[in-house]
């Protein structure tokens, strides 16, 4: 039947060229909006839905990244998966990532997003090997990524939308895989081939923040939020 999740991983290896100058000399998960670390907004959201063990990999100023957050963080533990010798892509950077992260399914968030997204709806034991959360497609992607298709992840359907960078993953997944640079995306899509994946869609707050013009957008958002003592 599964067990509860508590443990997550965190996306933030990234060199973030569509936000320079700022990540020139700020590791992007380090970004403010609305006086708040984007990696910090996570650590939070994941601490309040009972997560308590968190893997980071670091690569572009991992050092910097490192000394900000140290390995605890107010009771989550902080470990880190290095990859300042060459940065991997996302699945080569989880399948490096295997020996932090155990047997047990964990959840995984890119460093780069800003979102209110309740992460406790992951955490409670599944049968599924994974579970992807989709939000509606924004503007730099219009097409999406994924159907949704009777609670299951579909590569096709009348209306698609986009992954939004939030998972619940079983380790077992990325056995098979060797360790070395390469995208998450084929994998997905061979796992929601084969059935294996639900999958959500989240209507709510939800920014990818990939460029400077996203991260203003964020950070006027986030703002108006806490204006309304939301």
């Amino acid at each position: 039947m599964g067990t509860t999740v508590t443990r997550a991983m965190i996306l933030a290896a990234g060199r973030g060229e569509r936000l320079r100058p700022f990540t020139d000399h700020i590791p992007k998960p380090l970004l403010e909006v609305a006086g708040k670390p984007l990696i910090v907004r996570h650590l939070e959201s994941l601490a309040a839905a009972g997560i308590r063990d968190v893997i980071i990999n670091v690569g572009h100023l991992g050092d910097v990244l490192m000394q900000a957050l140290g390995t605890d963080w107010h009771g989550v533990g902080i470990r880190y998966s290095d990859e300042r010798d060459g940065r991997l892509e996302t699945g080569g950077a989880l399948v490096r990532a295997l020996p932090l992260l155990g047997d047990a399914p964990f959840l995984l968030v890119n460093g780069d997003i800003c979102t209110d997204f309740p992460w406790s709806r992951l955490c409670q034991p599944a049968a599924s090997r994974g579970h992807l959360v989709l939000v509606p497609n924004p503007a730099q992607h219009p097409h999406g990524d994924f159907a949704l298709r009777g609670g299951l992840v579909a590569l096709t359907g009348e209306e698609r939308h986009t992954y939004a960078g939030i998972a619940r993953l079983d380790p077992a997944l990325f056995r098979d895989f060797p360790e070395q640079s390469a995208p998450l995306a084929p994998w997905l899509r061979r796992w929601i081939a084969a059935g294996l994946l639900e999958g959500t869609l989240y209507r709510g707050r939800w920014t990818d923040v990939g460029t400077v013009e996203r991260l203003l957008t964020a950070r006027r958002e986030c703002a108006e939020v806490a204006g309304r003592g939301l």
